[in-house]
């Protein structure tokens, strides 16, 4: 995208019901990367994150605990979901909750001109809701259950019993949008991705869209209907409006103006919520639908999607308090495509951190460094006549720098780090064929010596740049160690899609100690 545009993304707001799993972090983080990758390369960036503190699970949870819904959603994201931002080290912009009085107020704002528009009716409605998903539940995901649930309709996902529901509520006219929203998809080929994500919502749209119940009478936490208070809208609306309120819906029009359409990132088991209702509520109001919708893959462990209800949900700090932050984002956003699931193990962290990390980059870092301080006095060296060899890790600097942006541009992170990666090994294929060490021994090479190191250091520089969206703490390292001017902040501040661009790190500038950028770790979990 040309730089300068507005470039707004969203993670879901989470159901604060339980502490953050890996899950919430690996969303959290790859939004966190996307975001970071556009605000270093001068688009007008804002990133938003939250919690979605309505609804019946919560009142449960709250009543189960003895305290009030608000004290119960007030001491979770105290304790656990504002803390995951620091352990992760997402740099948000802002972080909205549904209890906020800018959210609420503007929700009713926005279904006040869906009723006024004629777009909501009142009527009876029974199905079968999973209080988990506080969902009502489609076909597809109703199975029998099996064990101590034998007889009984249980949610595929959460494999608990459901809900008879039977009340009188309010509906969205969502059947009147399945042909704008078939149009949507065909006209806006990039509306829905990845095209996986994409066949599923146009084959469900495709079989027909039923009206959608928007508001629940039989409990009070939620947000009143401004036309009928006997009614709370149905929390997964409310949490829906949470990307438009959260940028001055119903109060800020020139902040509205400026951030909105947004880009929304959400795991696959709620695309439908974004691909589907939410655009339609949007076309209903008359408000610009999203520029995108990206639909990741579960995280699995042991072959099933991370639940606390089944015991296979890890905490963010379980790996960071071993690994590291950048480990534990490098891990899984080069680990799995994005887009598609990945399992996670124990196993297959270590072994990437020790190959990839410590030996591969964090090893690469260190001897280029040791080396210009043991031969050249600590001095990046000048370079001298470049060889075809070093046009041609020159070469491949530039085209890794594009090719990263243009998977960036894609939601590709695992690409674009893998386009980068490529830098890291070309960097020690070259230190090994040319033997620096061997360089030093003889003073006829020292003009030889200066520039394979030269080259070696103006890698990392670029490296620095170029992964310092995906692992800022030890690309800082790096960047201070290099000699590089103005420490984090200026790292930060580098253009990243001129950072192909060959010889931005001076000569002459002196280098500082470096430990090692990833420390072998002897034990894990």
């Amino acid at each position: 995208m040309p730089a300068g545009e507005s470039f707004y993304i969203t993670t879901p707001i989470y159901y604060p019901s339980d502490v953050p799993h890996i899950g919430h972090g690996y969303t959290s983080v790859a939004v966190d990367t996307l975001a970071r990758w556009h605000r270093q390369s001068g688009d007008d960036t804002w990133m938003l994150t939250g919690t979605d503190e309505h609804g019946q699970k919560m009142l449960r949870a709250a009543a189960a605990n003895g305290v009030t819904p608000q004290e119960w959603v007030d001491k979770l994201v105290s304790e656990s979901w504002f803390p995951l931002l620091t352990t992760l080290d997402v740099a948000n912009d802002d972080f909205i909750r549904t209890t906020q009085e800018r959210h609420e107020t503007n929700v009713q704002v926005f279904f006040q001109k869906l009723y006024d528009a004629g777009y909501i009716y009142a009527g009876e409605y029974e199905a079968l809701y999973c209080v988990g998903c506080e969902e009502f539940k489609p076909e597809s995901e109703i199975v029998d259950g099996t064990g101590p649930f034998e007889g009984l309709k249980v949610c595929a996902i959460h494999s608990k019993p459901l809900e008879l529901l039977q009340e009188k509520n309010y509906f969205f006219k969502l059947s009147e949008f399945q042909d704008r929203l078939l149009e949507l998809y065909k006209t806006e080929p990039d509306f829905v991705r990845p095209d996986s994500a994409r066949n599923e919502v146009i084959s469900f749209v495709s079989q027909g869209l039923k009206d959608l119940s928007i508001s629940r009478s039989t409990f009070d936490w939620g947000i009143p209907l401004p036309w009928d208070t006997s009614h709370v809208i149905y929390v997964w609306v409310d949490a829906l409006l949470n990307y438009v309120t959260a940028v001055g819906y119903g109060s800020d029009e020139a902040t509205f103006d400026r951030r909105w359409p947004a880009y929304h990132v959400v795991g696959k088991d709620i695309l439908r919520f974004h691909a589907v209702i939410w655009p339609a509520m949007l076309m209903a109001a008359g408000l610009e639908v999203p520029k995108g919708v990206f639909a990741h893959g579960w995280l699995l462990v042991g072959g099933e999607k991370m639940s606390k209800s089944k015991l296979t949900g890890i905490a963010p700090t379980e790996i960071t308090d071993v690994f590291g932050s950048d480990a534990y984002r490098f891990y899984f956003l080069s680990a799995i495509a994005f887009g598609q699931d990945g399992s996670f193990s124990w196993e297959d962290l270590s072994a990437r951190y020790q190959a990839e990390l410590a030996n591969g980059f964090g090893n690469l870092a260190s001897r280029t460094i040791a080396m210009i301080e043991r031969y050249f006095d600590g001095v990046v060296p000048t370079a001298g006549e470049y060889t075809a060899q070093d046009l041609g890790i020159q070469q491949l600097v530039a085209k890794a720098a594009a090719d990263a942006d243009a998977a960036v541009e894609r939601f590709r992170i695992d690409e674009a780090i893998a386009d980068v990666w490529t830098i890291v090994d070309a960097l020690n294929g070259y230190i090994t064929e040319n033997e620096p060490w061997a360089l030093a021994k003889d003073e006829e090479q020292r003009e030889r010596l200066g520039t394979v190191l030269y080259t070696c250091a103006e890698g990392l520089r670029a490296l620095a740049v170029l992964l310092s969206p995906v692992m800022p703490q030890s690309t800082a390292k790096l960047w201070d160690a290099l000699g590089a001017e103005g420490g984090l902040g200026a790292l930060t501040a580098q253009p990243l899609r001129d950072a192909g661009r060959w010889g931005q790190l001076p000569a002459g500038i002196g280098v500082q100690a470096l430990s090692p950028l990833f420390p072998r770790i002897e034990a894990t979990a």
